[in-house]
């Protein structure tokens, strides 16, 4: 696996209102959309190994103390349930507002399609904390068809815990 962070490795995967929807459309890899948290919240790659996260300078104390290595917020249900309390009041309905989510049908309900609106929601609520602009369109990851099966996610993903 490589690694997401762009050639200047100090500077973030740009979020795009394109690179979100493709996340909700369940287009892009649970490995990659958990790195797009990651590196927001300070983990880094240990030794240039990218599958090894750990927390680091940066990393706020809470996530560090809780995680001490980068957390599968996907996966996970106790890593999604703290990225999702990590998410101000104000900024809750950020979805709405900025992409006019109203959220999966009853048949798409599932652990994997609901964590990753949680992750939309958290990057867009880090994007207004930064002072950032959401872009219309930027770099977009390599994309999927939604997997047959969206418990299992895409090859390569961890499975839901």
């Amino acid at each position: 696996m490589t690694s997401f962070l762009n050639e200047n490795e100090s500077s973030f995967w740009p979020l795009s209102k394109t690179l979100l929807k493709g996340i909700l459309d369940d287009q892009i890899t649970d490995s990659f959309v958990v790195q797009l948290v990651w590196e927001r919240l300070g983990y880094l790659p240990i030794n240039g190994i990218v599958k090894v996260w750990h927390a680091g300078p940066t990393t706020p104390e809470k996530w560090a103390l809780a995680f001490p290595e980068a957390p599968e917020v996907i996966v996970g249900r106790r890593a999604s349930v703290h990225l999702t309390r990590s998410i101000p009041k104000e900024h809750k309905q950020l979805l709405k507002q900025s992409l006019n989510f109203a959220g999966y049908r009853i048949g798409e309900l599932y652990p994997r399609r609901t964590r990753r609106a949680t992750v939309v929601n958290w990057l867009l609520a880090w994007l207004v904390q930064e002072g950032q602009e959401l872009l219309e369109e930027g770099p977009m990851p390599k994309i999927f068809p939604p997997p047959s099966n969206p418990l299992q996610g895409h090859p390569g993903d961890p499975l839901v815990q």
